[in-house]
């Protein structure tokens, strides 16, 4: 697993829960689909501006596993629309050197729809410029249960000792198992919680709240908080001297 930003630069690995999308559309008197469309075109500003601003790993929140509770019109309409983003992004992902990867239980999303995240996967997985991962139907603790859930049959089977098992052992049976932990996380739209995003991996990020709605945060919003990370003080538990 690869290391935290070093103190004063940038963040090397940013998740953002994309928050908002509906307010925004509501606001203007559209329909919430309509704003989800519209934070779908955002994406593609905040995955490009990574580089120029050091972020090498960009992890997004697409869907958790509570917003089923939503109405089956509108679970539908974003199942719909993540179909339509891998298809149509697929080749300019690729021509930009992003690397996708996709975590979360994908046991309950359609067939066409897993088919077509592990053909992104699959194309673009010799790119390195840029590691971009969307977390669908993810949830945190439904992530550790899982990785338990794994764990446990290995030591079920004497492939793992129950003395053996420390922070590290189950960091490998994770979703993220292949992703440094974020250094930095982000929240549109005002709310001030974590929803249940990285629960185990985000223990030492570092968090950024902030009032802007998902479809109008832009690549300069992303930078100027990402120039800001570099100021803060990173402990991890520690104490200067």
């Amino acid at each position: 697993m690869a290391t935290e930003a070093s103190e004063g630069a940038a963040p090397r690995h940013v998740a953002i829960i994309m928050d908002g999308n509906g307010r925004w559309a509501t606001r203007r008197g559209r329909p919430r689909l309509f704003g989800h469309q519209a934070g779908a075109k955002r994406v593609r500003e905040i995955v490009e501006a990574c580089p120029d601003l050091g972020v090498k790993y960009l992890t997004i929140f697409a869907f958790s596993t509570e917003n089923w509770k939503r109405t089956q019109a509108e679970v539908a309409g974003l199942m719909l629309l993540f179909r339509r983003y891998i298809t149509k992004e697929a080749q300019r992902l690729l021509a930009k050197g992003v690397r996708v990867r996709f975590i979360g239980d994908r046991v309950k999303l359609d067939a066409k729809l897993v088919a077509l995240m592990d053909e992104l996967e699959a194309l673009t997985a010799g790119n390195e410029k840029v590691h971009l991962t969307i977390a669908l139907n993810y949830g945190g603790r439904d992530e550790v249960t899982r990785a338990t859930q794994r764990m446990a049959v290995e030591v079920a089977e004497g492939r793992l000792k129950p003395e053996d098992v420390d922070a590290e052992t189950l960091g490998r049976f994770l979703d993220t198992c292949m992703l440094p932990d974020p250094d930095l996380v982000i929240r549109t739209s005002g709310e001030a919680r974590i929803s249940n995003f990285l629960l185990w991996q985000s223990a030492y990020a570092e968090y950024e709240f902030i009032d802007t709605l998902w479809p109008d945060f832009s690549a300069e919003c992303f930078a100027e908080i990402t120039r800001g990370f570099a100021s803060r003080d990173r402990r991890f538990g520690a104490v200067k001297a």
